[in-house]
């Protein structure tokens, strides 16, 4: 034991070196130039261990090509004291590492209510900001966002990467974001909801619809990848999608909001005036399609729709959700707000509302996107690599599966439907096309059907009829 712990002293005192070498590299430096500075008796590919580590912790990030690879120091190390850099190295994944503004900021939130002075809704906080001038994010942040979510699929059409995890997301998102509304589903009921159409037993409707909206809401997003933007159009349906018969008026789900709200255990008040809230929300979609960067156009809706709450109800879900809208178009991984604390997450919001300050709901921001992007990087490596031929012909093989199993097909009329609709494959693939859907079929299970967007009952029927025939 004694050996053990002198072992990893050992191995923190030699992060804790490199950390102090790439902090005064305010260019970078290359692996020789590490080792070179550091002075440490390591091996090379001792050395690239330590920095691939550090690297997949978000403490360090890189540039350039293989052969001149950069190593700099994260900045979000960079904000932080040198005293106890190695201790990033040993903290636990799930401990959020607030920055000096975001711990004040959680402290001024975390005062008395009655003693926090009541303020109302500041247009200037939104009007203020200037589109690719004016940044939430610095460039490092942004640098180190783009190293953790690349995926080798950025010359693919928006979504593709989205849609090789979809599965796995729908559970992730939907558990993780109803989880921060105090959804009293588990991730075991939550994979069942959405993966088999079973409710859970002790669960309530509410709870239940609240999963549920989220399956069809993300679907929407990532299915019209290509088309969905930040506009009235997605913002309104996706609200209407995730608030669907979860507000006492029906006719509230994706209509902006009408009369003036509060918000629980705060000071802040929402505008009130339909015309102010209309206004400012294009203002804020105009903002949003004007800015370039994809890290932070998901920042920006994360501040912004919550603090102007622009539907009666659903607004911090939608921002969410929206979130992921310049994620996908990208095909960066995507953000599921895994083991995000939901305490920490509201006071980050009340930072915003009630002290128009971003640093303490940045930082949760900057974590949550770390560990979705490390979630997806490893569940994107069991899978392999995507089927480039599959994703050209995603939206045909889907139809075609669907339509069998809505129209409750047996064996031999699913055949004669598959030759038929083949006949508008060009050339070659077209057995091709025969021979993936054959196999789609056969491989079709309570465990995958979401995917064709088939109901628990459509499959159900056809389940029967299929296996009986």
């Amino acid at each position: 034991m004694a050996k053990n712990s002198g072992k990893k002293y050992e191995i923190d005192q030699q992060v804790y070196r490199i950390l102090e070498v790439l902090r005064q590299s305010h260019k970078g430096a290359s692996l020789n130039e590490i080792k070179a500075a550091t002075g440490l008796d390591l091996e090379t590919r001792s050395l690239q261990r330590r920095l691939e580590k550090l690297k997949a912790e978000g403490a360090v990030y890189t540039s350039g090509n293989v052969r001149s690879t950069l190593y700099h120091i994260s900045s979000l190390l960079d904000r932080g004291n040198t005293a106890n850099e190695s201790s990033v190295y040993k903290k636990q994944p799930n401990e959020i590492q607030l920055s000096p503004e975001g711990r004040k900021i959680e402290s001024l939130v975390s005062r008395p209510v009655t003693t926090r002075i009541p303020v109302g809704y500041q247009p200037d906080f939104l009007l203020n900001y200037r589109p690719n001038i004016d940044m939430y994010l610095s460039d490092d942040e942004k640098r180190m966002l783009a190293e953790i979510g690349q995926t080798n699929t950025s010359d693919q059409p928006a979504g593709t990467y989205a849609r090789s995890v979809l599965e796995r997301l729908l559970i992730d998102l939907s558990w993780n974001s109803s989880r921060l509304e105090g959804n009293t589903y588990s991730l075991l009921d939550t994979q069942y909801l959405i993966s088999q159409g079973k409710k859970a037993d002790d669960k309530n409707e509410a709870d239940t619809q609240m999963i549920l909206n989220h399956k069809e809401a993300i679907e929407f997003i990532v299915q019209g990848a290509d088309e969905i933007n930040f506009n009235s159009y997605t913002i309104t349906n996706l609200h209407a999608l995730l608030a669907d018969n979860l507000l006492p008026d029906p006719a509230a789900a994706g209509r902006l909001r009408t009369f003036g709200v509060g918000i629980t255990n705060s000071v802040f008040t929402p505008l009130a005036m339909p015309q102010l809230i209309e206004d400012m929300f294009r203002r804020m979609l105009d903002k949003l399609l004007a800015i370039a960067d994809p890290f932070e156009q998901a920042f920006f809706i994360m501040v912004h729709l919550p603090y102007l709450q622009p539907f009666d109800d659903v607004n911090k879900r939608v921002s969410r959700l929206a979130a992921n809208i310049p994620l996908n178009r990208h095909n960066l991984s995507p953000m599921a707000f895994v083991d995000v604390p939901e305490e920490l997450y509201i006071k980050g919001l009340l930072g915003v509302y009630e002290l128009n300050r971003i640093d303490l709901l940045k930082d949760v921001f900057l974590w949550s996107y770390r560990r979705s992007a490390l979630r997806y990087a490893a569940i994107r490596q069991s899978l392999g690599e995507p089927d480039t031929w599959r994703m050209r012909y995603r939206d045909e093989i889907r139809h075609i599966v669907r339509e069998i199993v809505v129209q409750t097909m047996n064996h031999q009329e699913a055949l004669a439907a598959i030759g038929q609709y083949s006949e508008r494959i060009v050339g070659s693939d077209r057995q091709k096309f025969i021979d993936v859907v054959d196999m789609e079929l056969l491989s079709l299970h309570e465990g995958n059907f979401a995917r064709f967007r088939i109901k628990p009952s459509e499959f159900k029927s056809w389940h029967e009829r299929w296996k009986n025939a």
